[in-house]
């Protein structure tokens, strides 16, 4: 059995319908669509009516679609955009909402003043202004349905007030010619749509009184909706009427001709002027501390603590003082049109991302998205676009601060780490984009130009290895996707191991390092049969792993064990590299120049994939600085200069800044020892990796060993890329092989060095 519905909460016309009607008709009808009229006539006025009400109209379907889909909390707006695009858009949206709903207040007071010197001519503007302002307060704070309740008589005075004016307009202008269309110069278009579309902003009176709604999915669409219509009437009405019946002169010089066309004038239009005003400035009152409350309770600004729940008094009551306040403030801005033009941009913004929301919403294609209230997303978009560029039509500086504001808030909340128990659309937008973008990749043929490193790191703990996973992300340099998969022996069935907690763990760890690469975890019978299974298996639809790495095992056995891998993964044409790291700095130090050694043998077509590796090693922020070298011992004078005229022809091909040096090899000493003196001040040493014949794999580690030494960071690299030879063709002349990593004699494998290009 359903729970009945709280008494407390608010049904569809007074939660909705009401508070909204009655803010779109409040100041700017009774003080400014006269005005307005007399100074850009009829035609204009009737496109800014339109242009303003469709905008409007577009964003009430749009927050009515996500409404009808989801139920929406306390907030309204703000609600909508944060569990849509995430806490740090809505955020950086909310505050500003909440500004422009108090800095309503202030628009509303203005107005009621403005229009109190009609009785009392010599009223200080701003003082009256202020006691408005804290008398709506005070009314608020008594609470939402007492505060509604007292706007149901004002709406039956705004209706009086309006056949009031139609029987005056068409009594006064009775007999008189129609008139031709008129325009004083003195106000822009721009400039006029700037003053009249907080008329429409009320649209957001309901909506901010979301968590007090009974039925929220139903009250919001058809009470915005209705007012919205019914708003949208009465405003192309009212300037027919005014422009029938008042000349342009009076309508520019007396911004309350109503009460001098009305029957019983004053004693008719101003009691629903007044209370439209006061109404309007109670409803911007009422949802301006809410949606700071629904900011609060996401922990976005310091959450206001106190008793009850989202709505009650108590909750509210530091909002409500807040927002007092702020309104106060914004006294001192200037006068009614200065405010109005600020308004207008802040809801702007809050308008335009609602309607982003609703076709981002669409265009995700997640399941969850089933509005009863359907909206095609090229409208939604169509919405959000006019409003941002009408931003910039209204009031280019204007508009460029206000973006520039809920760009630094978002950019602030961005780095705060926030978790979330709902999802939003974001995922599913990126699943989306991530579907049409592999879609695409799968028909285009891969090409030696178009590789990049796709790196899978094997780990068998994550923590100890961090060194490695950090090179592992130097080699991607940002272009491919790195993996980080730590393997661990057992049974998936028998075993009681979270998998999902160790993933999340690992990602931690690896954000927590600020490591832009994946986390895996993954239990299997052994390493071996595991790395080759996981490799077989990662990655998808053309951006599979082609790299694979490793730590250097502790154990002998594992290291043989992992030529045997070597073998597998050269028929599955993925390349692997073995990493032994004890390093003396990772970091650059000043006044220290780095240095990165290649050696090179020529034999086994690794040189490519070697040099590509230290090139992007080199392009990290922290190796920049560093200089690639490329070395290699021949056996003679002869081979020694064969050698370096195929370096220097290779090397000037390739247009990578290295150094190379190619030394003949001393009969009294070893490979090994010629290596570890000339790169014994290296801090990263790469060398290349042959597939030892089966029967030998024990003496090959052996010298894998011995040529690593005392090395500090040292990396082993079989290429067996698809493109062997051909990495280095960064320019994609597939007809020039002079950049191929051809043979080139050498005495390294005739010496039995480990080092066998």
């Amino acid at each position: 059995m359903n729970n009945p519905l709280p008494a407390h909460k608010l049904g569809t016309f007074l939660g909705v319908f009401t508070p909204t009607i009655l803010t779109i008709l409040g100041v700017i009808m009774y003080l400014r669509i006269g005005w307005l009229v007399g100074h850009l006539g009829l035609y204009r006025i009737i496109i800014v009516v339109i242009l303003a009400n469709t905008i409007t109209l577009i964003t009430t379907m749009s927050f009515s679609s996500v409404a009808t889909n989801t139920r929406v909390g306390g907030g309204g707006a703000y609600y909508i955009i944060s569990r849509s695009l995430g806490l740090e858009i809505g955020g950086a949206i909310g505050l500003p909402l909440f500004l422009s709903q108090v800095f309503s207040v202030t628009l509303y007071a203005f107005g009621l003043a403005e229009s109190l010197r009609f009785v009392w001519p010599d009223i200080p503007l701003q003082t009256a202004t202020c006691i408005i302002i804290i008398a709506v307060g005070l009314i608020s704070m008594a609470g939402a349905r007492l505060a509604l309740k007292v706007q149901i008589p004002i709406m039956v005075l705004i209706a009086l007030s309006l056949m009031a004016l139609a029987l005056g307009t068409l009594n006064h202008g009775w007999g008189k010619p129609f008139p031709l269309d008129y325009h004083s110069g003195d106000v822009s278009f721009w400039m006029g749509f700037a003053i009249f579309f907080p008329a429409v902003t009320g649209v957001m009176a309901g909506l901010g009184l979301s968590g007090d709604l009974q039925n929220p999915g139903r009250s919001i669409p058809i009470g915005a909706l209705t007012a919205v219509l019914v708003g949208f009437a009465i405003y192309l009405t009212v300037p027919i009427l005014l422009f029938v019946g008042v000349t342009g002169t009076e309508l520019r010089n007396n911004v309350l001709i109503w009460t001098k066309i009305a029957p019983l004038g004053a004693w008719l239009i101003l009691p629903g002027l007044w209370g439209a005003i006061f109404s309007s400035a109670v409803g911007s009152m009422l949802g301006a501390p809410r949606t700071l409350q629904a900011m609060a309770k996401d922990h976005l600004p310091p959450r206001f603590r106190g008793r009850g729940q989202t709505g009650d008094q108590k909750e509210l009551l530091p909002g409500l003082i807040l927002s007092l306040i702020i309104a106060l403030g914004a006294v001192f801005l200037g006068n009614l049109n200065t405010v109005a033009t600020v308004v207008t941009v802040f809801f702007l913004t809050t308008y335009g991302m609602i309607n982003i929301v609703a076709a981002l919403e669409t265009l995700s294609g997640d399941t969850s998205w089933r509005p009863k209230l359907k909206v095609p997303w090229t409208v939604n978009l169509a919405g959000g676009i006019a409003c941002l560029g009408v931003i910039f039509l209204v009031n280019p500086m204007a508009g460029l601060i206000a973006i520039a504001f809920e760009i630094v808030i978002w950019l602030l909340l961005s780095k705060r780490r926030s978790t979330t128990r709902w999802g939003d659309a974001r995922r599913g937008i990126y699943e989306s984009l991530v579907r049409w973008a592999l879609l695409r990749l799968a028909r285009r043929p891969m090409s030696s130009r178009n590789w990049r490193p796709h790196i899978l790191v094997f780990v068998s703990d994550p923590v100890s290895h961090l060194d490695l996973v950090r090179f592992g992300n130097w080699f991607s340099q940002e272009r491919g996707v790195v993996t980080v998969c730590h393997l661990m022996v057992g049974d998936l069935l028998h075993d009681d191991i979270d998998i999902v907690a160790k993933h999340e763990e690992i990602q931690k760890l690896l954000d927590d390092e600020g490591l832009s690469v994946f986390a895996d975890f993954n239990l299997v019978d052994n390493i071996v049969e595991g790395i080759t299974d996981v490799s077989q298996a990662n990655g998808i639809a053309g951006i599979e792993s082609n790299t694979i790495l490793v730590g250097w095992p502790k154990d002998r056995q594992l290291y043989i064990d992992f030529l045997g891998v070597m073998r597998r993964l050269e028929k599955l044409k993925k390349s692997f590299i073995i990493g032994r790291i004890k390093p003396r700095y990772l970091f650059p130090r000043e006044g220290v120049e780095r240095t990165i050694h290649v050696w090179w043998g020529g034999l086994k077509y690794n040189g490519d994939l070697m040099l590509l590796l230290a090139y992007l090693l080199k392009l990290n922020p922290e190796w920049n600085e560093a200089r690639i070298t490329v070395l290699s011992i021949a056996s003679n004078e002869m081979a020694k200069r064969a050698t370096e005229r195929y370096l220097e022809k290779l090397l000037l091909k390739i247009r990578i800044k290295v150094e190379s040096k190619t030394f003949v090899k001393d009969p009294g000493k070893s490979i090994s020892e010629m290596i570890h003196k000339e790169s014994a001040e290296a801090e990263v040493v790469i060398f290349g990796l042959a597939v030892p014949k089966e029967g030998e794999e024990a003496a090959y580690v052996q010298r894998l060993e011995d040529l690593a030494g005392d090395l500090p960071v040292v990396f082993f690299v079989k290429n067996s890329s698809i493109f062997i030879g051909e990495l280095l063709q960064l320019n994609g002349d597939e007809e020039d092989h002079t950049a191929k990593c051809a043979p080139v004699e050498s005495s390294h494998d005739e010496t039995g060095s480990a080092h066998e290009e």
